[in-house]
């Protein structure tokens, strides 16, 4: 038997997220080169009552920041 020491670790899996806003299922890499760190928008997260955002309502809630005279 192998040496459980001697063994690389295993890569760790994007966790599976629900969004928040229209419940599509989509991947989250913790090891911080997940999609949503290539936006260019950046919200205040968590809102209250809510996680993570598709890579769409992420965007959608940017552009809707933008448009209220927030910042995104």
């Amino acid at each position: 038997m192998t040496n459980p020491q001697e063994m690389p670790p295993a890569p760790a899996l994007p966790r599976r997220l629900i969004c928040s806003r229209c419940g599509t299922e989509f991947g989250c890499d913790l090891s911080g080169n997940c999609w949503c760190a290539e936006e260019t928008a950046r919200l205040p997260m968590p809102v209250k009552g809510e996680d993570c955002l598709c890579r769409a309502c992420l965007r959608k809630a940017a552009a809707d920041a933008v448009s209220w005279g927030g910042q995104a």
